[in-house]
């Protein structure tokens, strides 16, 4: 547990490093880009289960947030913050899609739901026999996933393969701590209805969003900010 000193320094490092920012400087803007990349990814991917809709919420809630970050007061760590400016981009995203949805529907135009990619593909080299089967391996637990209810997807992911408190998962989700454990408790039951035990370790494989996928999306965000 971190003391209330070490609490104390990350609020202060957070408030610098959003100041900086602010202040539009490249290596801070970069740094913290880069560091919240996977995290906001998977985070958008739990509510919108597609790749590239997922970036697009990520990008959005980036340039949302750098046009805020000026008035980042640090009541919650800055991870936290930016979690919860793109969950909000992605739900946003999700509404406008299920009004697309019904206005076609409503037209009596049918309309399939089809993926531009597999999911999550791993962005780093690897020995082919080892890639493949860690593809297969994360594969399954991808598919599994996205077969949780709404609901209890993004606390699943924000909490097991992400990592974040119960504290910071409510703040993200806007959701009761209280909550949080009681689906998180109800996801992990209905996975293991679909997984066997020993998948439990590849998760934190799972959902890749680095190598080169990081860093395009950290030139993307600089480009946007017009940041060289």
């Amino acid at each position: 547990m971190a003391s209330r000193v070490d609490i104390a320094a990350s609020a202060r490092d957070d408030l610098e490093l959003a100041r900086r920012c602010a202040a539009r400087e490249p290596e801070a803007v970069r740094q913290l880009v880069t560091a919240n990349n996977q995290r906001l990814y998977r985070a958008a991917w739990s509510i919108l289960k597609d790749r590239a809709e997922a970036e697009e919420a990520v990008q959005t809630g980036y340039l949302n947030a750098f046009g805020a970050i000026g008035g980042f007061e640090g009541r919650s760590a800055l991870s936290t913050w930016l979690t919860r400016i793109v969950i909000n981009a992605a739900l946003e995203r999700l509404r406008a899609e299920r009004r697309r949805q019904a206005e076609l529907k409503a037209q009596g135009v049918a309309t399939l739901a089809s993926y531009r990619e597999q999911l999550m593909r791993g962005s780093e080299p690897a020995a082919p026999d080892a890639a493949v089967a860690r593809a297969q391996l994360r594969l399954l637990i991808e598919q599994a996933v996205a077969e949780l209810p709404d609901s209890f997807r993004s606390v699943f992911v924000l909490r097991e393969i992400e990592g974040l408190s119960v504290a910071e998962t409510a703040v993200a989700l806007d959701l009761p701590e209280a909550t949080v454990k009681t689906r998180l408790l109800r996801a992990r039951r209905k996975l293991q209805e679909m997984l066997a035990p020993e998948v439990k370790c590849a998760l934190l494989g799972a959902f890749p969003f680095a190598g080169a996928d990081c860093e395009r999306m950290t030139a993307r965000i600089l480009a946007a900010l017009r940041i060289r």
